[in-house]
């Protein structure tokens, strides 16, 4: 029997020739990261020693610069860390700064066939890239750490075949809200994407897909790597990687083919993504106080250009505050070059410093009471973003554009 793509690279991890559903395996881990949430003291316990100082990536991105003293020590101790183990991919405040998984992105560190691990949910992400990427506990990134292993069961996998040509306007946080309000969680199981829609995508696209499915579940997400991501890695990195396929007889949970020419821009309701994704004209004109684009999922150059394409010449309603969060420092300076930055701060937007803090409910835009929002970012469940009963809708970067202009939730297509 044939395996899946993320079947083989968990199986060259561990060291065997072949893995199925349900096996439980013990994997060498070809990269760790460490954020600076991890440093936080009641979460952190010194170590003694790195298994290898050149597997470890240490990013500071959910609060920075720091907002407070507990904060502020956080990132004091992260930097004796790297320090006295010489770890020398480090990201710290500063112009080298971004989101984790941005920077994890940008710089190559998931590579095709390897195994990532990260202290954050959505480390998904690096499954654009071929890579095994998953969050794990703040324990067991120390044990990662020490002994540069972990374990895995091995799910089943989904695999969606993405065909035609995505409409205008429509994007990858589109079709993600299709297959989240369509088929529903995931749960202990991976997914796939593969297709010529896929092909068609740009890196940031896909890398959108492959964040958002933490929402939905997912243990991992993957991508095959095609000619796009080994000329992305190989631009960035000497290190060496092996792509791994699905084989033609491997065995999939289910097999589901999506035409994404017949998408539509959608919008999550409040609470949560899972068969909560409706057409944006069953929200439009509910009256919004904040629009936020960023996050690892959205805060990407596709990501500001297209929102700069809706409000360029036009104005942010009086009543909202329309916030963009660029992934990193990198995104920003381009954008800046690109006259990205400017269109946005014409019309009206905030541009902040990279993090996590908006999509978090951590600093740069946290909500109100009763307050209601509509965000490119990646969670709309209750609290997310600041206040228990403020409400989260979520959508495209583009439909929040659209949104921030009209000052209600507006379909992006009117302002084409």
């Amino acid at each position: 029997m044939g395996m899946t793509m993320i079947e083989k690279i968990l199986a060259r991890a561990a060291g065997r020739p072949a893995v199925a559903p349900g096996d439980l395996v013990d994997v060498a881990v070809d990269t760790c990261v460490p954020i600076d949430m991890n440093f936080i003291s009641a979460l952190w316990r010194p170590v003694r020693h790195v298994w290898d100082p050149d597997k470890v990536v240490v990013i500071f991105d959910h609060i920075v610069p720091a907002k407070d003293v507990q904060t502020a020590t956080a990132l004091q101790t992260g930097r004796e860390f790297v320090k006295r183990f010489g770890i020398t991919r480090f990201h710290d405040v500063g112009p080298e700064q971004g989101i984790c998984h941005q920077l994890i992105a940008e710089r190559a560190y998931a590579l095709p066939g390897t195994v990532l691990v990260c202290a954050d949910s959505h480390t998904c992400s690096g499954g654009a890239f071929n890579c095994a990427a998953r969050g794990i506990g703040g324990p067991e990134l120390l044990y990662v750490l020490t002994k540069g292993r972990t374990w895995f069961q091995v799910g089943e996998t989904v695999r969606y075949v993405l065909e035609g040509t995505v409409p205008p306007i429509v994007t990858a946080k589109d079709i993600f809200l299709h297959i989240a309000g369509t088929f529903g969680d995931h749960a202990t199981r991976n997914v796939e994407f593969v297709g010529p829609a896929v092909t068609a995508m740009t890196l940031d696209a896909r890398r959108t897909l492959a964040t958002m499915c933490a929402e939905i579940s997912a243990e991992f997400a993957t991508f095959e790597a095609d000619q796009k991501v080994v000329e992305h890695c190989r631009a960035r990195t000497a290190r060496t990687f092996a792509p791994q396929v699905s084989d033609p007889d491997a065995r999939f949970a289910a097999v589901r083919t999506i035409d994404v020419g017949r998408l539509e821009p959608l919008v999550a309701f409040p609470d949560t993504v899972v068969h909560n994704a409706r057409p944006v004209k069953e929200a439009a004109g509910v009256a919004i106080d904040q629009a936020f684009i960023g996050s690892c999922a959205n805060g990407t150059l596709d990501d500001l250009a297209v929102a700069a394409r809706v409000v360029k010449g036009r104005k942010v309603a009086s009543t909202v505050r329309f916030i963009v969060t660029p992934g990193s420092q990198a995104i920003y300076r381009e954008a800046l070059k690109q006259g990205l930055v400017a269109t946005l701060v014409e019309a009206g937007a905030l541009v902040t410093t990279s993090s996590c803090g908006a999509c978090a409910g951590l600093q740069n835009g946290a909500l109100g009471p009763k307050e209601r929002c509509i965000t490119a970012s990646t969670r709309n469940f209750k609290g997310r973003m600041g206040a228990d009963d403020a409400e989260i809708f979520m959508g495209s970067p583009a439909t929040v554009a659209a949104s921030a202009i009209r000052g209600s939730i507006a379909d992006p297509r009117e302002f084409l």
